[in-house]
């Protein structure tokens, strides 16, 4: 995803093939933008085809260099980014703070995150983020998600609970102004996240699995069966890395406490799709990773909805 990143900023240390700029702090929105470099706006010009303007459509230039970021309908709203992520400041309460803000795909794509208050769930440590991305090039939408991470293996654990919402969007058109304020509900959510993530956690905690109901889950979900009717060396051998990955995790002293249990599946996989899940497995892994912080990792997604078929 390298190839992906243009400009941004990090808490601490830096991130994507350590690119970007690391700073101590980024105490507000604004200034995580302009540490980001996303301090410029979103301009509309007419869009001309053999010195002809198209009608109904427009292209989004960004203002510091002229870049045209997307080309759009004359229906589309431009969110700029400092009023797509300033609206954070006032909704976010005590203990937050602005984690790390950066510009993708030549500035179509903006980013902001920012890190809540530290949670307990069965004697591990979380930390919940919001993650803030708008986009300028017609592609998608401002959009807000809770992610959680395991502090001690550093895991995304992003369960998409049938109880509780992860993420709010809107599109880029209609009155905007309305819908930023629908936001301030949705992100309310976030605690409510997290309230049933732990009770969900409880209940696959208490759930038993054997070793060969975990390997047998396993060949389901790297599509053994498939793999072996290709007859395929290079399909067989990958699945049999992946499993032999999976375990490496399921076994880690970590997750000793959850051992045998569905909660442990659930926490080994995150850890082999954020850590060491082979790129074999998934053409441009590196390049959906950060899709995956937002939208779940589907891996994760099948084998937690598997399981909850089982409780």
């Amino acid at each position: 995803m390298a190839h992906l990143f243009e400009t941004g900023f990090f808490v601490r240390e830096p991130a994507w093939h350590k690119l970007g700029t690391v700073v101590a702090e980024a105490p507000t929105s604004a200034d995580a933008l302009r540490l980001a470099g996303l301090d410029w706006n979103v301009i509309q010009r007419d869009v001309y085809v053999n010195g002809i303007i198209v009608p109904n459509y427009k292209a989004n230039v960004r203002s510091s260099d002229d870049s045209v970021l997307g080309i759009v309908t004359d229906k589309y709203t431009i969110v700029q980014n400092q009023d797509a992520f300033s609206f954070a400041d006032n909704l976010l309460g005590e203990g937050v703070t602005y984690e790390s803000a950066g510009s993708l795909r030549n500035g179509k794509t903006a980013w902001l995150l920012a890190r809540m208050k530290q949670t307990n769930i069965l004697g591990d440590d979380f930390v919940p983020y919001l993650c803030f991305t708008n986009t300028h090039d017609g592609s998608g939408a401002v959009r807000v998600c809770l992610t959680d991470v395991r502090v001690v293996c550093n895991n995304t654990l992003n369960l998409a609970l049938s109880t509780a919402k992860r993420s709010w969007s809107t599109k880029h058109m209609g009155d905007l102004n309305s819908k930023l304020m629908e936001a301030a509900e949705t992100l309310q959510l976030a605690n409510k996240y997290m309230a049933e993530f732990a009770k969900e956690a409880d209940v696959l905690a208490t759930k038993k699995i054997s070793h060969d109901e975990v390997s047998t889950l396993l060949d389901e979900l790297f599509h053994k069966e498939e793999a072996e009717q290709s007859e395929s060396k290079r399909k067989i051998q990958n699945v049999d890395e992946a499993k032999e990955a999976f375990f490496m995790c399921y076994l880690a002293p970590d997750l000793a406490n959850f051992f045998g249990t569905y909660y442990g599946v659930v926490n080994a996989m995150a850890d082999l799709a954020d850590h060491r899940i082979p790129a074999r497995l998934s053409e441009n892994y590196a390049e959906n990773n950060f899709a995956r912080v937002i939208n779940g990792h589907p891996l994760l997604d099948e084998t937690y909805a598997r399981l909850k078929d089982r409780v």
